[in-house]
């Protein structure tokens, strides 16, 4: 486990999470195809947000229980939250959100989000 911090693109909110970048996807859903995200889940206690709470607006959609949190002036999703099927409070980060990541170093595994 490394710990890394992150942010949206013009600053306001930004986070520092603790996470080996194991089981990072790239989902087909219809929302992360067209934001480009490449999503890693940790528990909500591995995440800790910094600053912009204020700064942060909530997308729900399709089921309605995965908060997708984006910065209400650049508009970018630097993570969401929600719940993983055991219940516990779990975070998705946005990868290309964090400062110290290689993309091309971290494996990324294909999720079928679209037939969900």
């Amino acid at each position: 486990m490394a710990k890394h911090t992150g942010s949206c693109h013009c600053g306001n909110v930004k986070f520092e999470v603790e996470t080996d970048l194991e089981g990072t996807i790239a989902c087909n859903c219809s929302v992360c195809t067209k934001r480009g995200s490449l999503l890693n889940f940790v528990p909500a206690e591995k995440f800790k947000l910094i600053s912009g709470e204020d700064k942060l607006t909530d997308y729900l959609w399709n089921k309605r229980i995965i908060h997708h949190l984006f910065c209400k002036n650049c508009g970018i999703l630097p993570f969401g939250k929600g719940v993983d099927p055991n219940g516990n409070e779990t975070v998705a980060i946005n990868i290309r959100c964090l400062d110290d990541v290689d993309i091309d170093s971290v494996k990324i595994t294909p999720f079928d989000g679209r037939s969900m």
